[in-house]
Parts: C-alpha cells; structure tokens; sequence
C-alpha cells in the first residue's frame, strides 16, 4: 500500500504545528504524547474497515484541527490557551490513531504474503510507540521484526540524500544529459 494523501510523517509535522510544539513533529509529538492519555480523544482510524493496504492521514489531522478550533473552523484557536495536560492528551490520541493504522495496515500486508520477517524504517520509524506496538504484533504472529536504529530513522529527504551522498563519493551518478522520467 501507500498513502494517498498526507504521510504519517507529515502529519506528525502537521499536527505539531497545529499544537505549537515545533519541528520536526515526530519527536515533539512524541515527547509531550508521553504525559498523555492516548484514549482521551478517539481521533479516527483512517481505512482500517477496507481491505486495501493504502494509508490516508489527511482525516487524522483534519480532526485534530476541528478538535481545536471547532467544526466549523470559525472558532477561536484555543491552542494558545491550552494546558500542557490537554496538549499531551491531543498529541497521545493523535500518535495512537497513527500508530494503531500503521501497525494494522502492516499486519496486514504482512498476513496477506505470510512474510516471516517484517522491516520498519523511515521517520515515523523512530516512533517508540510504533516500535513497541509492532514488536507486540510480530511476537504474536511469530515474525521477525527488524528494525532500524533510531539514529538511521530520519526524515526520508534526508536519508535519500545521504544515499546519494554516498553513490557520489564512489562515482555512481549520472552526468547532467540524463532523460530522468518520473515513475508516477
């Protein structure tokens, strides 16, 4: 599957934003998620009731933009006068959503090609929360888990650059008369 609208990643920017909490999201959300009680707000669960293995987070983050400003959008940003207590509830019922929806979608992927071993990689990747969930599932099905170090877990520009940082050294590159040709 893939997403098809907002990344994970990009919602955790998204929302970190909405809450004021700064960038990158990931690690914001997850540092005041902990103070937090994940079941405070039941944001919804994106496409787990359909069969398909595509992921959508742009609902997530609506939801947690009408959770602080109201359905209509006309209200008042209450973000500012929010306490750290109702900020780290939004953060853990927003970082619980996501995972809960990344952890099935991949069990689910997983299951349907009787894959033995499942790899977690990416930004969302260093989600502790994440790495736990998916461990307790991979116990459970009896499949290996591997899974990057957190250090290796960063945004994914970053990690294609650092790839190709690396083709460069050795001259693995093409000159400037390539004819790219975008894949989709």
């Amino acid at each position: 599957g893939s997403t098809i609208d907002d990344a994970a990643g990009e919602a955790f920017d998204k929302v970190a934003a909405i809450l004021k909490l700064g960038y990158p999201g990931g690690p914001s959300i997850e540092k005041i998620a902990a103070n937090g009680d994940a079941k405070a707000i039941e944001f919804p669960r994106s496409m787990l009731g359909s069969d398909s293995l595509d992921f959508s987070f742009s609902g997530i983050k609506t939801a947690v933009l009408y959770h602080c400003r109201g359905q209509d959008m006309k209200g008042e940003d209450r973000v500012e006068s929010m306490s750290q207590n109702e900020k780290a509830d939004i953060a853990a019922s927003f970082q619980a959503a996501v995972v809960d929806v990344l952890v099935a979608k991949t069990k689910r992927a997983a299951d349907r090609i009787n894959a033995k071993t499942v790899l977690l990689g990416g930004g969302v990747a260093a989600n502790t929360t994440l790495r736990q969930k998916l461990t307790g599932v991979c116990d459970a099905t009896k499949r290996k888990l591997l899974i990057a170090p957190k250090r290796l877990c960063t945004d994914n520009a970053v990690m294609v650059a650092s790839l190709a940082y690396h083709k460069f050294k050795v001259g693995r590159f093409a000159d400037l008369a390539l004819e790219a040709v975008a894949t989709s």
